[in-house]
């Protein structure tokens, strides 16, 4: 019978394709070099291929190594799911949930108010965010680095659950003269020296204005939501966000819808609702009961 590759010479394949070098992935998980090299070439040996480019300046998997990679991650994943259910028979009394957010919309209004409620329910339970991009939530979903995901939909190569509608509104200094108005015309914002954020909702905001046929006047492009928001206050321009990603009230600021409405849906987002670990199951029914 022939021989199968050990669970540890998988997870060194793992930690290569995250690391900079052999040696580093193997330190990563507490191998000495030598011990590092002796498993590689054990496991090349008993799959019969070369899984790791030697010759190439960083490292790199061969054809091989890429193509069992997913595999690799798969029998992690199902390993993970084994655990977590021995933990369920239990009554969910341990074990670590991981959890993609891609930005403020979800971590700063979504996020909270279930993982207060979710604490209460299953307080052995460890949850563990992940703040990235919303393409990095979807790649982290994709390759068992998080189970389940904050995301903006559709996406259809998920399954997903929709949670609440994020509109896009204008920021504006508090004594600004559109202030006064309920909702302002988007053709109004173009005049003005706009502040454009380069969190997720940039790409949304761009799409806005080009259906509109408009040519906005961008004075200003940050990261920081919190500075954003700071300039707006002291007048150095307007700006244009996610109404999700912003705190309730800011000093100095005022919120007003835009006409034409402008909207995304957010939602959790998952490889297999079906087969999901009982932690991330009990998280995903939490959140479908809470739906805004």
């Amino acid at each position: 019978m022939s021989l199968l590759p050990t669970l540890r010479q998988l997870e060194l394949l793992l930690s290569i394709a995250e690391a900079g070098s052999i040696a580093s992935a193997g330190s990563k998980i507490g191998m000495t070099p030598s011990a590092t090299s002796h498993a590689l070439r054990s496991l090349e040996s008993t799959l019969g291929t070369i899984l790791v480019d030697r010759s190439a300046s960083t490292v790199e998997l061969t054809q091989a190594g890429e193509r069992i990679l997913p595999h690799v991650r798969d029998a992690f994943a199902a390993l993970n799911l084994v655990k977590t259910t021995a933990n369920a028979n239990a009554g969910l009394q341990g074990g670590v949930l991981g959890v993609g957010s891609f930005g403020p919309s979800s971590s700063l209004n979504l996020l909270p108010p279930l993982l207060a409620a979710f604490g209460l329910r299953h307080p052995a339970i460890e949850v563990r965010v992940a703040e990235k991009s919303d393409s990095e939530i979807e790649l982290d979903i994709i390759e068992r680095r998080v189970e389940i995901g904050f995301v903006t939909l559709p996406k259809p190569q998920f399954d997903t659950l929709a949670l609440a509608v994020d509109e896009l509104v204008a920021v504006l200094p508090a004594q600004h003269f559109l202030a006064s108005n309920e909702t302002i015309e988007l053709s109004d914002l173009t005049t003005l020296p706009l502040i454009l954020t380069h969190a997720g909702s940039q790409e949304l905001i761009l799409r806005m204005f080009a259906r509109a046929e408009l040519q906005p006047h961008f004075a200003h492009e940050m990261t920081q939501l919190l500075s954003i928001l700071e300039f707006v206050a002291r007048g150095q321009g307007v700006s244009i966000n996610a109404s999700l990603a912003l705190p309730t009230s800011y000093a100095g600021v005022v919120y007003r819808k835009i006409r034409p409405r402008t909207a995304r849906q957010v939602g959790l987002a998952c490889l297999n609702a079906k087969r999901l670990s009982p932690a991330a199951s009990a998280f995903w029914q939490l959140a479908r009961s809470s739906k805004r």
